[in-house]
């Protein structure tokens, strides 16, 4: 199946590449970011990306994966939710999509995901899952990559399973 629900750690992921949920200047933060950041080699992380900064909320970047499994970690910066109406859903989808077709572009096979806004940027769980499912499954329409969505906890889980069982009895 081309897009798996997994819940593990991302940067344990065997995968060609790892997503950073990253900030639009591409340093060091807290959660996923920081994880990724210290598991690769923060400097040598920090470093690459201070040669790719800044980046647009939506934008996707590559960089290797340092000490990571994964030979590359594409960072995007998602959206701060603000109420829904200020193109958030839109930026979203362009999270997943640009770094989709960098990863292509890379010729990676597979290609791993936090859910992308859906911490300390405040967007919210079932809404965040249901674009990253969506956004994820039309790229594959057109393209043969092995996704995994890695979430984090039983909730965001839960949705995902919900929301993948609810759109194949509806195919």
């Amino acid at each position: 199946m081309p897009l798996t629900l997994v819940r593990q750690d991302i940067t344990q992921m065997r995968t060609d590449a790892v997503v950073n949920a990253a900030n639009t200047r591409l340093k060091m933060g807290g959660g996923v970011c920081g994880a990724i950041f210290r598991a690769a080699g923060p400097e040598e992380m920090q470093a690459a990306c201070d040669r790719l900064a800044p980046i647009r909320t939506g934008e996707a970047v590559i960089t290797p994966g340092f000490r990571l499994p994964a030979k590359y970690v594409i960072h995007t910066a998602g959206p701060v939710y603000r109420d829904g109406r200020h193109g958030e859903e839109e930026l979203l989808r362009s999270c997943y999509l640009n770094s989709l077709r960098l990863a292509a572009e890379n010729g990676c096979g597979s290609v791993a995901f936090p859910l992308i806004s859906g911490g300390i940027y405040g967007y919210p769980k079932e809404e965040a899952v249901r674009v990253a499912i969506g956004a994820i499954r039309e790229f594959l329409r057109e393209r043969d990559l092995d996704v995994y969505l890695v979430l984090f906890d039983k909730e965001a889980m839960a949705i995902g399973e919900k929301l993948l069982a609810e759109e194949g009895a509806g195919s």
